[in-house]
C-alpha cells in the first residue's frame, strides 16, 4: 500500500519505499492509520476552506495536517503500551488553517542526485525503483532529468545549496557523470549566479589498478571544481575498507586517503549503511581512519543506518548507527572532530517512528554533537525534500528521553546547524537565503547556452590510454 493510493499524492509518502539501496519496509501501523485519518482530514479542511482537495494538497496547510495526524497516531499507539513519548511533532494549529511563507533559513542539502538518461540511454536503470518515477512523465526515466532535478530542489523546496553526489557505479554503466554534475553546475549558474550547485569528485579505489585510480584523481580535481571527494566501500568492485584492517580485502584505503590529502579537497564522503547488509559497508573503519588521518573530514553518508534494524538507546554491541558510535568511541574520536554524520535517506525513513528517530539523532548529538550533523535527503530519489525538512523542522525530542538516556534537546538553533550551518562551515562557503526563480522554460535556454561538447572523444595522452586499456575507460568518471 502506498500512501498516495488515489488521484492525488499526500504530501509526505509514508508506505513502502526504497532509494535502491535496501528492501523497503511494509507499512507499519501507526503510519497506515496517519494515511487513513489524514485523507478524512485533508477532505474536511479543503471543504471548510471552500477549496477543491487537491488546491489544499498543493498548500503548506496538507503537510501541517499530516504532521500533526502522525504525531496523535504516534502518541496514541505509544499509550496503547504505556510507553513514553520519545520524539514529537510541534505543530501549531494555525498552520492547519493559514499557509506559511516558505521559510527564509538556510538549508544547504549535502547529497543528491539526479540521471541524464538522455547522455546516457544504455546506463544503468538505477531510477526505476524510486518514488521520483511517479512524477508524471510519460517516459519514467525523464523523472530523474536536470529540469527535474532543478525543479524539485530548487523550486519546491526551501533548499539553498545542494551537493550533487556520486552514485555507486562505474562511468560505464552511470547516468550521472562528472560531466553531467558540471552540466547541472552550470545551468543553476546561468539561471541563478550564486553557486547554488556543488560537486563531488567520485573515486573507485577497489576498482582496476590502485595506480591507474590514483592518478585519475589528479586531473578531475584540476579539471572540475571538486569540493569533496564521494566514496563506496562495498560497490562498485571489491569490498574494501577505509583503514585497511582486514588483509584478505585490498589495501587501498590509506593509499587513498594519503592522495585526498595530496590533491585536496580533505573532506571524504563515504556511505556507510543501507547496503543490503554489506559488511564493507559497516561503519567499522571510520574511527580508526579518522584518528589515522586527522586533517582529513570524513562525511558518513546514513550515518550507517540500516533500515532494517530499530534504532533504539546506545548499545555497543549493536547493529545500524550504534557501530558508527562504537567504531568512534573505541578510536578516541570525540564530538565537533573530524568525523560528520550525514542524515540523507535516514531521516526520510525514520521520520514515520518517532521514537527511534528521537533515538537515532540524540545518539549522534551525544557521539559527534550539534556541529557535526549535516542535512541530506538523498532526493531527487523521493521526489521534493521538503516533506522531509517540514518534518525536521517540527521535529523533538522529548524532555524524558533526554533525561533518562542523555539526549541534548533539538533546539531551534540546533536544527538550523544542521539544516545549513554546519555544511556551510565545512565546505567554507557564506550562506545565503535568496531563493531563486525560474521556469522550466528558463532551464531549457540555460541549457541551449552551453558551449557545444568537443567534436572528438577519447584518450588524448599517454597515461588516459594506459587507464583505458588496463581498466575499460573508468577515469571517464
Amino acid at each position: 500500500m502506498r500512501d498516495d493510493e488515489g488521484e492525488d499524492p499526500l504530501p509526505i509518502e509514508l508506505g513502502p519505499v526504497s532509494n535502491g539501496e535496501f528492501n523497503p519496509l511494509p507499512i507499519s501501523p501507526v503510519a497506515r492509520e496517519t494515511v487513513c485519518r489524514t485523507r478524512d482530514a485533508i477532505d474536511h479542511q479543503a471543504s471548510r476552506l471552500g477549496v477543491s482537495r487537491r488546491s489544499f494538497l498543493r498548500t503548506s496547510m496538507a503537510s501541517a495536517v499530516m504532521l500533526m495526524t502522525l504525531d496523535a497516531c504516534s502518541s496514541e499507539e505509544r499509550a496503547s503500551r504505556g510507553k513514553p513519548a520519545g520524539g514529537t511533532l510541534r505543530v501549531p494549529e494555525s498552520t492547519t488553517t493559514t499557509s506559511t511563507p516558505p521559510s527564509t533559513d538556510f538549508v544547504m542539502d549535502v547529497q543528491t542526485h539526479f540521471l541524464d538518461f538522455g547522455e546516457h540511454p544504455d546506463a544503468f536503470d538505477f531510477g526505476a525503483v524510486f518514488p521520483q518515477t511517479a512524477c508524471g512523465e510519460s517516459d519514467a526515466q525523464l523523472c530523474y532529468s536536470i529540469e527535474h532535478y532543478l525543479e524539485e530542489i530548487f523550486l519546491r523546496s526551501d533548499t539553498r545549496v545542494a551537493v550533487v553526489s556520486a552514485i555507486p557505479f562505474a562511468p560505464e554503466d552511470s547516468a550521472l557523470t562528472i560531466e553531467d554534475m558540471e552540466r547541472v553546475r552550470r545551468i543553476a549558474d546561468q539561471l541563478c549566479d550564486d553557486g547554488r550547485i556543488l560537486m563531488h569528485g567520485q573515486a573507485l579505489p577497489a576498482y582496476g589498478p590502485l595506480d591507474v585510480q590514483l592518478a585519475a584523481m589528479e586531473p578531475l580535481v584540476v579539471e572540475h571544481p571538486i569540493a569533496a571527494w564521494k566514496v563506496y566501500t562495498h560497490a562498485p568492485g571489491q569490498g574494501w575498507f577505509l583503514d585497511d584492517h582486514d588483509a584478505s580485502r585490498p589495501q587501498v584505503g590509506n593509499a587513498f586517503l594519503d592522495k585526498v590529502r595530496e590533491v585536496g579537497p580533505p573532506i571524504v564522503c563515504v556511505h556507510k549503511g543501507l547496503a543490503g547488509g554489506s559488511r564493507f559497508a559497516s561503519p567499522v573503519d571510520i574511527g580508526p581512519a579518522a584518528r589515522a588521518h586527522p586533517d582529513l573530514s570524513f562525511v558518513v553518508y546514513h550515518s550507517g543506518y540500516e533500515s532494517s534494524q530499530r534504532e533504539g538507546p546506545y548499545d555497543p554491541d549493536g547493529s545500524g548507527i550504534n557501530r558508527l558510535i562504537r567504531s568512534l568511541s573505541d578510536a578516541g574520536i570525540t564530538p565537533g572532530q573530524n568525523v560528520y554524520a550525514e542524515l540523507g535517506s535516514t531521516w526520510y525513513l525514520l521520520m514515520r517512528d518517532l521514537d527511534a528517530a528521537a533515538h537515532a539523532l540524540g545518539k549522534l548529538l551525544v557521539a559527534v554533537g550539534p556541529d557535526n550533523i549535516i542535512w541530506g535527503t538523498d532526493s531527487i530519489w523521493f521526489g521534493s525534500p521538503q516533506s522531509q525538512l517540514d518534518a525536521f523542522r517540527a521535529f523533538e525530542i522529548s524532555t524524558e528521553y533526554q533525561e533518562r538516556y542523555g539526549y541534548p534537546a533539538l533546539t531551534d538553533e540546533v536544527k538550523q546547524k544542521i539544516l545549513g550551518g554546519n555544511a556551510a562551515r565545512l565546505y567554507d562557503i557564506d550562506p545565503f537565503s535568496n531563493a531563486c526563480e525560474f521556469s522550466p522554460e528558463d532551464i531549457m535556454a540555460a541549457r541551449q547556452a552551453l558551449p557545444l561538447r568537443p567534436a572528438s572523444y577519447g584518450p588524448r595522452t599517454a597515461r588516459a590510454v594506459q587507464t583505458l586499456a588496463s581498466d575499460h575507460g573508468w577515469v571517464g568518471f
